[in-house]
């Protein structure tokens, strides 16, 4: 059985009552592990109302802070990192198979002076890889060339090297035969008409499929079109140029199934498909399992 690493995420959202309500499921296909000390979760557990189970194994993290469900503070920004922190070093020591993460709050991670915008940037400098955030479920999956950044930025992203290095590396991640690559611009630009970034995309796709000796990845598709229901019967990968071009079809189709998963790296991360909902942290049978769940299945199947 898979020994998987639990990052507890911002334990002021909901990750701790995800961890403590999924893990008799949890326990059942995998060895899970708590990155969270016991004093922290005895007091989680508290408010809560909830029982610790007696074989709820932690991996020992440093800190001591009172929990304000629902509310910003660095020093819960700061335990979720140390907390993702000693996942990774346990995955990189080959001490668990793979791990997984409840989510963070960016703003406590601002506030703890963390200098990420989320997890997947803190894995691409860790490992000095050009890590690649995927979303979705078996239904559809959605990679992001862009990630955290401000919408303006995004045309100037838009780089034909760096496009088809990234799509060579999610080619090598996933080997589907079959690949949709959106456009930035309305209409995929009208040829030009409403921009000109489609012309990098353009000349990536085509020497991406060059280089791969087959017609792999298709578009640039127009944007507002690319998730219609006759389109996903052709396409079940992805390819978006910014967050929401991506995220805001997937999250209104699947949200409550859909994981995360890092590509391109040297160890094996899932995590769910939400954050912290303050608004409903530490109240009685609001939480869904379902994306926890999932990307611990994921993971698991990834790590055999």
């Amino acid at each position: 059985m898979q020994k998987i690493a639990i990052s507890i995420g911002d334990l002021n959202g909901i990750g701790l009552q995800i961890a403590l309500e999924a893990h008799e499921k949890i326990k059942k296909i995998c060895k899970p592990i708590y990155c969270i000390n016991k004093d922290l979760l005895k007091e989680g557990a508290k408010l809560l109302d909830l029982d610790i189970p007696k074989d709820f194994e932690l991996e020992k993290v440093k800190g001591k802070f009172i929990i304000k469900p629902g509310t910003v503070t660095k020093e819960a920004g700061a335990y979720s990192f140390d907390s993702f922190t000693t996942a990774i070093k346990l995955a990189s020591k080959k001490k668990v198979d793979a791990i997984v993460t409840l989510p963070i709050n960016k703003e406590s991670w601002n506030k703890a002076d963390v200098h990420y915008k989320g997890h997947t940037e803190v894995l691409r400098d860790y490992f000095g890889k050009d890590a690649i955030m995927m979303l979705g479920c078996p239904k559809l999956f959605v990679a992001l060339y862009t990630e955290h950044i401000a919408l303006r930025k995004v045309a100037k992203k838009i780089d034909e090297d760096k496009l088809l290095n990234f799509l060579l590396d999610f080619y090598k991640n996933v080997k589907q035969s079959n690949i949709a690559v959106l456009g930035l611009n309305p209409h995929a630009s009208d040829n030009g008409v409403l921009g000109d970034e489609e012309i990098h995309i353009i000349k990536a796709i085509k020497k991406a499929n060059k280089q791969l000796g087959e017609n792999i990845f298709k578009g640039p598709l127009v944007p507002d079109t690319a998730f219609s229901p006759m389109n996903r019967k052709n396409y079940n990968y992805y390819v978006c140029m910014y967050h929401d071009q991506g995220l805001a079809p997937l999250k209104a189709l699947y949200f409550e199934e859909s994981i995360n998963v890092s590509l391109n790296i040297p160890i094996i991360r899932t995590s769910v498909d939400h954050g912290t909902a303050f608004d409903i942290a530490y109240k009685k049978n609001k939480v869904s399992l379902k994306s926890y769940i999932n990307a611990v299945k994921e993971a698991i199947n990834l790590s055999k």
